[in-house]
């Protein structure tokens, strides 16, 4: 009897030990620098928030580009509007070299100017930061304001929509 308790407490005894030798410390406590995450954790976090930025980053890059083709043809059509108020008043629509500051500022040939014809009295840039092209003659009809659009260049495809034509004289 007193055999079976020997190896009882030494199987016992064992176990215990081998549980300390795992944790690395005797007492069987974790030190706080054994408190952490695994390089293995950090890397499926890591590449978690990859796939969520790869699938939701599009999406957020596409919705800023639309807002901005938004904002440009919101602006091209308060410029058609001004520029259709300017020709009740003059008879005419500003030439391209007068441009759309015409409706900032009173040009030479405007005797029956009524302006500012433009709320802050200044002519927007485009959402990209560069100034609306201003035709008269248009092509399309009395004259086109065009956004050249994040390319810098005329007929960029992504801001088509973005380009109003006006009224046919």
């Amino acid at each position: 009897m007193r055999l079976t308790r020997i190896f009882q407490t030494g199987l016992a005894n064992l176990i215990v030990g081998l549980g300390r030798q795992k944790s690395g410390n005797r007492s069987g406590r974790l030190h706080r620098s054994d408190a952490g995450f695994t390089l293995v954790e950090i890397l499926v976090v890591v590449a978690i928030i990859g796939l969520l930025m790869g699938l939701v980053g599009p999406r957020v890059l596409g919705y800023l580009s639309d807002s901005k083709v938004k904002t440009a043809r919101i602006q091209i059509q308060g410029f058609s509007a001004a520029l259709d108020l300017y020709y009740l008043d003059n008879g005419r629509y500003p030439t391209s070299a007068e441009g759309l500051g015409a409706l900032t500022q009173r040009p030479d040939g405007a005797a029956s100017w009524n302006g500012p014809y433009l709320n802050d009295n200044s002519v927007p840039k485009d959402p990209w930061g560069r100034p609306y092209v201003y035709k008269f003659p248009g092509q399309q009809g009395a004259y086109d304001i065009v956004s050249l659009g994040p390319e810098g260049r005329e007929g960029d495809s992504s801001v088509a929509a973005a380009t109003v034509t006006g009224r046919q004289q």
